[in-house]
C-alpha cells in the first residue's frame, strides 16, 4: 500500500515495462540494447525513435521527443498525470491516497460497470444456447452443428443466443445496472415506442474478448434467412475499439509466440473453426479493415513478424488481401525490407527482414471456416507451409491472365499493371531475377522491361522532404560541459556518493535556468533516495508537468553512460576537469564581452582613460584566472 502520492507513482513505475508499453504504438526493433522504431510523434521514415529499457527512457533523435514510460503514455493518450496515476493504480489494485482521490475516479467506475454488465450479458446468452433456454436455442444449435461447432467449442467461445423477445436481457440487467451504463455499453438501445429495447434479437451471439480475456463486446449472427444485417456487431465505446482490438487475440496469442506467425482471417467463424481444428494462431478483425494498430499488436506477439493473409479468394477478398498488405507494409516502412525473395531452400537469418507476408489461398475458392470443415485442417496446414510471399501472389494473379494479351499493344498495357509489383523489390539483383521471369513467361525483352521500370521510377520519385532536426541545435560549450557536469549525478554504481559529488561541485551556478532548475531538484532528492535508478524515477516525476525539464534529462542519462565503470581517481577527475572547463568558459565569455566594450569607447570621451585602464585592469585578471586552468 502506498503511504503517499509518491509512492504510488514509484510502485506503479515499477509494474510498468517501457518495451511492452511503447510496443503497444510503435513496432520496435532491438538492436544491441536499445530498440527502434519509427517515431510516433512525428512524421518519421527512417526509425530515430530509441527505447533504452535499462534506463526507462525513450528518445527520437528527429524531433527531440523525450521521456520515461509515464510520459510517453501521457503524450499518445493525451491524457494528464493525475489522471492516468489514478488509472493504473485501479489497473494494478493500488490504493490512492484520499488527498489524491476526485471526480474523475466517475469514469473509471463507468468502465468498471460496463466491463461487469458486458460480461454478464456474455454469461446470460451463453446460458440460454447451453441450457436450450431458449424457444430458439435448437435452431441455433443446429446451424452451429452444421458449421462443425459443437459443445466444447460453444463453451470455449463462450458462444450464446439472443432471444427474439425484445426486453429479455433488458428486464435481466436493468435490476443491477442503470440504463446509462447498458445503453453506453452496446446493450440496450432507445425504442422508437419510448424505453429501451435489447440490441441484439433472435441471433447467434459471438462474445468478444479483448486481449486480456475480458468482455468488451459481441458480433451477433442473424438466424432468420431474411434477417438483415446478417451480421450486427457492437459500436465502439469506452471499452471497446474495434481499431485496436482483433478477435480471437486472447485465446491465439500464445500459440502465435510458440509458432512466430500469425494468420489473419476475415470472420469470426473463420478464426472459430481454425482455433477449434487445431489451427491457433489465427485472429480477425472485427467488423472492420484491418488497421495499423492491429498490425501493430500483432508485432508484439511474433518476433520474426511473420504474417500470414487468410481471407477469401473471391473478388472482395483480394482486394482485402491487397488492403491488408499494403497495411503492414506502411507499419514496417523504415525498419528494413519486407522480405521479398523466397530463400527457404536456404538458411537465413530472419531478423533482416522488417516483416515477411504470405498468403495462404487454397484453390478450392473457399473461406478459411469452410474449407478446414469440408478438406480439413491438415490440408490447410499443407497450404500454410507453401503460401507464397506476397509479392509472388501478386505477380501470379497477374501472370494467370497473360493469356488475354497478344499484340504488341495488349502486351504493353499489361506490362503496366506489373511494373509497380516489381518497383517494390529493393535488392536490385532480386528485382533482375523477377524481371528475367516476367520476360521470359511473357516472352518479351527483358531489357524492354527494365526500360518501362526506369520511365516508372523517374515519374513516382518521391519529393525530397525537409527534415528540421531539433536535436541537432548546436549548445554552446558552455551549456555542454554544465549538462557534462549534472550527467554525473546520474551515473550507474558511482564510485562516489551524492554527498560527495556535491561537495565537489561546491558553488558552481548554471547559466540556463532549466539547468539550474534541474540542480536544485537534484539537490533536494539526493537527501530522500538511494540509489540512480531511483533519483532518475524520481526526477522525472518532479517534472511531469515541466516539459522542457524533462525533455533534458535522457540527454543527462546518456551522457553519464560514458562515465560508467570509472574509479574513483578518475571519477574525481573528470568532475574536476569539467568544472575548470565550465570557469574557462565563462572567463572567455566574459573577456570578450569587456573586449567589444573597449573597442566601443570614444577617445574624445573625458572618461576614456580611466575606462581603458579599469578595462585593461579587468582583462589582465580574467587571463591570469584563465591560466590557472
Amino acid at each position: 500500500m502506498a503511504g503517499t502520492w509518491d509512492e504510488l507513482v514509484q510502485q506503479i513505475k515499477e509494474r510498468l515495462d517501457i518495451v511492452d508499453v511503447v510496443s503497444q504504438e510503435v513496432v520496435l526493433k532491438k538492436k544491441g540494447n536499445n530498440y527502434w522504431g519509427l517515431c510516433p510523434f512525428h512524421k518519421d521514415k527512417n526509425p530515430s525513435f530509441c527505447v533504452t529499457p535499462h534506463l526507462g527512457i525513450y528518445k527520437c533523435f528527429s524531433c527531440g521527443e523525450a521521456g520515461d514510460t509515464l510520459k510517453f503514455i501521457m503524450k499518445t493518450r493525451n491524457i494528464e498525470f493525475k489522471d492516468l496515476i489514478i488509472e493504473l493504480a485501479e489497473k494494478f489494485g493500488l490504493e490512492v491516497p484520499q488527498s489524491h482521490k476526485s471526480a474523475s475516479g466517475s469514469s473509471r467506475e463507468l468502465k468498471e460497470q460496463m466491463a461487469t454488465a458486458t460480461m454478464v450479458a456474455a454469461e446470460f446468452y451463453h446460458d440460454l444456447l447451453i441450457r436450450a433456454k431458449d424457444s430458439n436455442a435448437d435452431i441455433a444449435l443446429k446451424y452451429l452443428t452444421k458449421r462443425g461447432i459443437g459443445t466444447d467449442i460453444i463453451k470455449k467461445f463462450h458462444i450464446g443466443i439472443a432471444p427474439k423477445t425484445y426486453t429479455t436481457l433488458y428486464d435481466e440487467l436493468r435490476k443491477d445496472f442503470s440504463n446509462d451504463v447498458l445503453e453506453k455499453s452496446g446493450l440496450i438501445m432507445k425504442s422508437e415506442r419510448g424505453g429501451y429495447i435489447d440490441r441484439f434479437r433472435n441471433r447467434v451471439i459471438i462474445p468478444i474478448q479483448n486481449e486480456n480475456g475480458e468482455f468488451v463486446a459481441f458480433g451477433a449472427r442473424a438466424l432468420e434467412k431474411d434477417q438483415t444485417p446478417k451480421y450486427l456487431n457492437s459500436s465502439d465505446s469506452l471499452i471497446y475499439n474495434k481499431s485496436r482490438l482483433l478477435y480471437g487475440l486472447y485465446t491465439a496469442k500464445d500459440a502465435i509466440k510458440e509458432n512466430d506467425s500469425v494468420i489473419l482471417m476475415e470472420g469470426y467463424f473463420d478464426v472459430i473453426s481454425s482455433q477449434a481444428h487445431g489451427i491457433e494462431n489465427c485472429v480477425a478483425s472485427c467488423g472492420t479493415s484491418l488497421t495499423a494498430e492491429h498490425v501493430k499488436l500483432l508485432s508484439r506477439y511474433t518476433k520474426s513478424r511473420r504474417i500470414y493473409l487468410s481471407f477469401d479468394t473471391d473478388s472482395a477478398g483480394q482486394k482485402a488481401t491487397a488492403r491488408g498488405a499494403a497495411v503492414i507494409k506502411d507499419v514496417f516502412a523504415g525498419l528494413g525490407d519486407i522480405r521479398q525473395f523466397d530463400e527457404s531452400y536456404v538458411a537465413s537469418d530472419k531478423d533482416k527482414y522488417a516483416c515477411e507476408i504470405r498468403v495462404i489461398a487454397p484453390p478450392e475458392g473457399k473461406d478459411p471456416d469452410e474449407f478446414v470443415r469440408s478438406v480439413g485442417a491438415d490440408a490447410y496446414k499443407m497450404y500454410m507451409e507453401n503460401a507464397p510471399l506476397f509479392i509472388d501472389f501478386q505477380l501470379e494473379n497477374i501472370l494467370r491472365e497473360k493469356d488475354k494479351y497478344n499484340t504488341p499493344q495488349e502486351k504493353a498495357q499489361y506490362v503496366k499493371q506489373i511494373i509497380p509489383v516489381l518497383s517494390e523489390i529493393k535488392n536490385r539483383i532480386i528485382r533482375s531475377e523477377y524481371i528475367d521471369m516476367v520476360a521470359q513467361t511473357l516472352n518479351i525483352n527483358a531489357g524492354a522491361i527494365r526500360t518501362e521500370m526506369r520511365v516508372f521510377e523517374r515519374a513516382n520519385l518521391p519529393q525530397a522532404e525537409r527534415i528540421i532536426k531539433n536535436v541537432t541545435k548546436s549548445s554552446s560549450v558552455l551549456q555542454k560541459a554544465q549538462k557534462n557536469l549534472l550527467s554525473v549525478f546520474l551515473v550507474p554504481d558511482s564510485p562516489l556518493t551524492f554527498t560527495q559529488i556535491n561537495e565537489m561541485i561546491g558553488d558552481v551556478t548554471f547559466d540556463d535556468q532549466i539547468l539550474t532548475n534541474v540542480k536544485t531538484t537534484i539537490d533536494k532528492l539526493i537527501c530522500s533516495v538511494n540509489n540512480v535508478k531511483e533519483l532518475i524515477e524520481h526526477l522525472y516525476t518532479e517534472f511531469v508537468e515541466n516539459p522542457e525539464a524533462q525533455a533534458i534529462l535522457p540527454e543527462l542519462i546518456a551522457t553519464s553512460e560514458v562515465y560508467k565503470g570509472l574509479n574513483e581517481e578518475d571519477f574525481g577527475s573528470v568532475i574536476k576537469e569539467t568544472i575548470n572547463k565550465i570557469n574557462h568558459c565563462r572567463h572567455v565569455k566574459e573577456t570578450e564581452h569587456i573586449k567589444s566594450l573597449y573597442k566601443g569607447i570614444k577617445d574624445d570621451d573625458p572618461e576614456a582613460l580611466k575606462i581603458q585602464i579599469q578595462l585593461r585592469d579587468k582583462i589582465k585578471k580574467i587571463r591570469q584566472k584563465s591560466e590557472k586552468f
